[in-house]
């Protein structure tokens, strides 16, 4: 069955779960490092054993305060911790500590650019913290499968950011991530990668009649471990539940699965929601202004001033301005780049054109390499001084990714100087015509794609080390001549 789609309107919501990098997990000082030898950092309090008193993170308060200000969040003057209560094999003490009643933070909002090309603003319910459950290992080796609880998750802080069912589009979700998570990572609260866990996203989708103000029943998706993902199942599930409707089969509230393998949904559990009652071990959180105003203080400059301030600045063009100001550490490497003296333009197109897919193909992010904005602006002074091509350029930036030699030693050792002398690039270019008189005529008979072809041969024979303005002079003139 193809159902016709447009019939209906989707509805969509969002559920994140961020882990804020504090040092600590959110109850005791337990290293808050998930990923170590398992059942490592653990602790009475994040084994949930029975006497054990948890005790607020201090560091976790700020930087969740931080993430909601972020989100353009407006702080609860006293927000509470309560009891989730729950069975499953990640949570044995049977209850998650949460803020149901009364969260951090509410009336929040996101701000993307919609399909039509016109903005949008996406509203955030409201923002709370809470503890990590534990992972479960499933081991399959053997005869029989079993389960393994590791707790160095558990107790981990994080905050939950829930939004209002405003999105009406797979595009419109994944913006609103792309967009959030940026905002998220300025702050320094939290890494946001969905590939590593640190960010995880459950959507809810419902249909209703295109021109209908109805909420029907909705879906949860969960299992999605990249925005990517999340379009993907999003745009599965509209279609999977138009096609129910079209059948007049009800759509039912429960869970499901997201496999990226297949790309479809499968059921995982029926919907259910335990009781939250008051947690009495953790004192209620009563908000200062005074030092909420520190909190707000440190606030970095958003991407979208950021874009802004680069374009009236530095005069980047839009696109160039967005691209420089979508990673706090990128942003700033470029703006320390332009102070030492490289040319804004020239540094956006270096960076969007080669750093960043030097990086993103290794993996690696800026603070991973030896690269430095000083040594950077002086790659580009060297290729505006003529002493490096720019395809020699790009083979000296990926040495100096793994390097703290400047630019300069990498040339010299490596050879790279550029030729400009006159007299070496003429034997070249007479050498080259010399052997190919057949495409000489080609040119002279108005086949002037010629001259690429001889500019390949001629870079070619310089080993890419021919100065291209100069080169394509000499053999203008010479076949114009000839």
């Amino acid at each position: 069955m193809n159902p016709d789609t447009n019939k209906y309107e989707a509805i969509i919501g969002l559920e994140i779960h961020v882990q804020l990098n504090a040092a600590t997990k959110l109850f005791c000082d337990c290293p808050n490092q998930p990923g170590d030898a398992p059942n490592r950092n653990t602790c009475p309090v994040c084994l949930w054993l029975p006497g054990a008193i948890p005790r607020l993170s201090g560091e976790a308060v700020e930087k969740a305060v931080l993430g909601c200000l972020a989100a353009n969040c407006t702080i609860a003057e006293e927000s509470a911790f309560d009891q989730k209560v729950y069975y499953y094999p990640d949570l044995p003490k049977g209850f998650q500590l949460s803020q149901h009643h009364k969260p951090l933070a509410v009336n929040g909002w996101i701000d993307i650019i919609g399909e039509n090309g016109e903005a949008r603003r996406l509203g955030i319910h409201h923002i709370h913290m809470e503890e990590d459950v534990a992972r479960l290992v499933h081991e399959t080796e053997g005869r029989t499968p079993i389960s393994l609880v590791d707790f160095n998750r558990a107790g981990a802080p994080l905050i939950e950011i829930v939004t209002e069912p405003d999105m009406r589009s797979p595009y419109e979700a994944m913006e609103f991530l792309k967009s959030l998570r940026t905002r998220l990572r300025y702050t320094g609260c939290t890494e946001c990668s969905m590939e590593q866990g640190t960010m995880r996203a459950d959507a809810n989708i419902s249909l209703r009649p295109a021109g209908t103000e109805a909420l029907n029943t909705k879906v949860e998706v969960k299992n999605m471990n990249s925005i990517h993902h999340v379009g993907d199942a999003i745009a599965y599930e509209i279609l999977r539940q138009a096609e129910c409707l079209e059948r007049k089969e009800p759509v039912t509230l429960h869970t499901r699965l997201w496999d990226p393998d297949k790309r479809i949904t499968t059921p995982m559990r029926e919907k259910f929601a335990g009781p939250c009652v008051p947690d009495p071990s953790v004192p209620a959180i009563r908000m200062d202004a005074e030092w909420l105003e520190k909190i707000r203080q440190q606030l970095p400059e958003m991407p979208a001033q950021k874009a802004e301030r680069f374009m009236a600045d530095y005069g980047l063009a839009p696109n160039e301005a967005h691209a420089m100001s979508q990673e706090r550490d990128m942003a700033e490497f470029f703006e320390a780049a332009v102070k030492q003296v490289a040319t804004p333009h020239k540094a956006a197109t270096w960076i969007t054109g080669h750093v960043t897919p030097a990086l993103k193909e290794r993996g690696q992010s800026l603070s991973d390499t030896c690269l430095t904005p000083e040594h950077f602006a002086a790659l580009l002074s060297l290729i505006d001084q003529e002493r490096v091509n720019a395809g020699a350029a790009r083979e000296v930036l990926l040495q100096m990714l793994e390097s703290e030699a400047p630019p300069e030693e990498i040339v010299a050792k490596g050879g790279y100087q550029q030729i400009s002398d006159s007299d070496r690039l003429e034997a070249i270019v007479d050498g080259i015509l010399a052997d190919h008189p057949d495409d000489v005529a080609a040119y002279q008979n108005g086949n002037s794609k010629v001259l690429g072809f001889f500019m390949g041969l001629a870079m070619k024979a310089s080993q890419g080390k021919a100065n291209p303005r100069r080169l394509k002079e000499i053999l203008s003139k010479r076949l114009d001549s000839n």
